[in-house]
């Protein structure tokens, strides 16, 4: 019975704008701090990795190795900038600056404040991807324009990620503890979903629970698609659990955030 709650249908209305409006808002009075990171970040990593280490990995399954990490750095920008708004922003919104309090206290509804935050979430990945796309292009390391259809992927993978951190929002007894889940699920997923090297390097049991159960791997594996270029039908398949996953952590992200705001 309380399993069911968990994927009723919330009712969600166009007022959650409001909601990804204000957040928005925010982040522009501030963008001057915010643009900049990931500026550097995908300069940081195709400096370190792309160069320093491709040095002595020269190529990957013929792909030059700064060419084959290029999609996986937009993959991992798209996981920790939805992850992190939607677990520490988010809680500090919730809990210190009692902000969805006050907009729940207008016409404002629980499921279009939580449903707001997700859509900023997954806007936040769209804006680090497609200032990070830039660099990267800058670079030649991805195969531009088909490169370009990363951006809408990105905001598929966002609202998954911000809604699978909603649910440890939702549960998390303090601030403190969603270092758990950070270092626990997120930097091995960053390590261990194909994007530094091939996921058919990993023993076959470990490629079959990357496939089923880390959603960085289906990122990784489209955007490389898209990156390189080498799309094939297999991206219908990513595609496939990308679409599922994110509607279903939608669903139970809400009702967990519910239950946490009324009780």
């Amino acid at each position: 019975m309380m399993a069911a709650a968990f994927f009723s249908m919330p009712r969600i209305t166009r007022l959650a704008w409001h909601v990804w409006r204000r957040n928005l808002e925010v982040f522009i009075r501030t963008w001057k701090v915010n643009f900049f990171p990931p500026f550097v970040e995908a300069f940081l990593y195709l400096l370190a990795i792309g160069v320093g280490l491709g040095t002595y990995v020269k190529e990957i399954n013929g792909i030059p190795y700064v060419n084959f990490i290029a999609p996986s750095i937009l993959a991992i920008a798209v996981m920790n900038s939805a992850f992190f708004e939607c677990t520490y922003g988010s809680y500090v919104r919730m809990y210190y600056q009692k902000a969805f309090d006050a907009m729940i206290a207008t016409p404002l509804s629980i499921e279009d404040v939580i449903a707001g935050e997700l859509l900023w979430g997954a806007t936040k990945s769209v804006m680090y991807v497609v200032i990070m796309l830039g660099v990267l292009s800058l670079f030649g390391v991805v195969a531009l324009p088909l490169a370009l259809l990363v951006i809408p992927v990105a905001f598929l993978g966002g609202l998954l990620f911000a809604a699978l951190a909603m649910c440890f929002t939702a549960i998390t007894p303090s601030i403190d503890a969603l270092n758990y889940p950070s270092f626990l699920f997120i930097t091995p997923m960053s390590l261990f979903s194909g994007t530094f090297f091939p996921l058919t390097l990993l023993p076959a049991a470990f490629q079959y629970i990357a496939l089923a159960l880390l959603p960085l791997t289906h990122i990784v594996a489209i955007f490389r698609m898209l990156s390189l270029p080498a799309v094939s039908w297999t991206l219908l398949l990513h595609l496939g659990w990308l679409l599922s996953g994110t509607a279903m952590l939608c669903v139970v992200s809400i009702n967990l955030m519910r239950r946490r705001l009324i009780i």
